[in-house]
């Protein structure tokens, strides 16, 4: 599609939910406060490359009440365009408890997600021509685990992706609360073929995949499974080993302070797809790691930073005030 024609840098669907946290050391149990926050896996990429300032769209479904209104209002604020958002007169959002414990107990995550608003996006009240007039499909391997209806529009994203050569990007993104590895393993594998960009962390890609070994290795191996063009490997405290096409590129992870261990992932597509838009692929790890630390110190799942601070976090591995 010619670039006059575009509407979007990037495009992409999923469903957002309402997050609520208890403060560090507390049990959700006896806890007498939390911090609401917005999230998804979508929506947080989404957010991320709105504020550095690319055009993106969000296509899901929220109920038209109090809680609905604060996800959206939220992504509105982050400067994501919301036309594909369907408004539901009835109904809920997904929502999700986390206690966030101490490293190195894991952080306790407990959904509250079924039967939301989004689980009953269908493919026919999308506006795929409109969508789709975008630089870059991404999605993830969440959305097709929320429902049948989720799965079918997921499917035709990318089916309709390939047909008009929109490039996609694919995070696997495997939740074992929401379905079994070998159940996601023969459903996302079909979704991942030919990608231009594949996010996968190294736990996923052992447990969903069998892949074990070095993640050299790994890599390889998910080549020859997917035929992706680009393969972002996250190895967790070490940072990703990614494959551009040619050659094998280790981005370390970026030394930070841990207060909030969700949504670095999510930041990490940020970066990269960043620098990718960018024609910087290189680059894009290095915004990656540098994302995926600030939203390890900050608050919430969603990481806002303009491409100025961005420019200082990546350029500048000083503690000191910047005056």
């Amino acid at each position: 599609m010619a670039e006059s024609n575009l509407l979007y840098d990037v495009s992409t669907l999923g469903e957002a939910m309402l997050r609520i946290s208890v403060a560090p050391g507390v049990a959700l149990d006896t806890a007498e406060s939390a911090a609401l926050h917005t999230a998804g896996a979508e929506s947080n990429v989404a957010c991320a490359l709105a504020a550095l300032g690319h055009h993106v769209a969000w296509a899901s479904r929220l109920p038209d009440s109090p809680p609905g209104r604060r996800i959206a209002g939220d992504l509105r604020r982050a400067g994501v365009d919301l036309t594909h958002l369907t408004w539901c007169k009835s109904g809920r959002v997904g929502s999700f408890y986390v206690e966030l414990t101490l490293p190195p107990t894991p952080v306790r995550v407990t959904y509250d997600r079924a039967g939301s608003c989004a689980t009953e996006m269908r493919a026919d009240s999308i506006d795929w021509p409109r969508l789709l007039r975008t630089r870059l499909l991404h999605l993830t391997g969440i959305t097709p685990a929320l429902s049948a209806d989720c799965l079918a529009t997921t499917r035709e994203a990318a089916r309709r992706a390939r047909e008009q050569g929109v490039p996609i990007s694919f995070d696997v993104n495997f939740r074992r609360k929401l379905w079994p590895p070998e159940i996601a393993r023969e459903t996302l594998l079909p979704l991942m073929q030919g990608t231009d960009l594949l996010f996968i962390a190294e736990a996923d890609a052992a447990e969903v995949f069998g892949l074990d070994g070095a993640p050299e290795n790994r890599i390889e191996a998910l080549r020859e499974l997917t035929q992706a063009k680009r393969i972002i490997l996250s190895i967790g405290g070490e940072g990703v080993l990614a494959w551009d096409g040619t050659a094998l590129h280790h981005q370390p992870a970026q030394p930070t302070a841990m207060i909030d261990r969700l949504g670095a992932g999510d930041a990490l597509a940020a970066g990269v797809i960043h620098g990718w838009l960018g024609g910087d692929f290189t680059g894009g790890l290095q915004a990656g790691a540098a994302l995926a630390a600030l939203c390890l110190r900050r608050h919430g799942d969603i990481v806002l930073c303009t491409r100025s601070e961005l420019q200082e976090l990546i350029q500048s591995a000083s503690s000191r005030p910047q005056r």
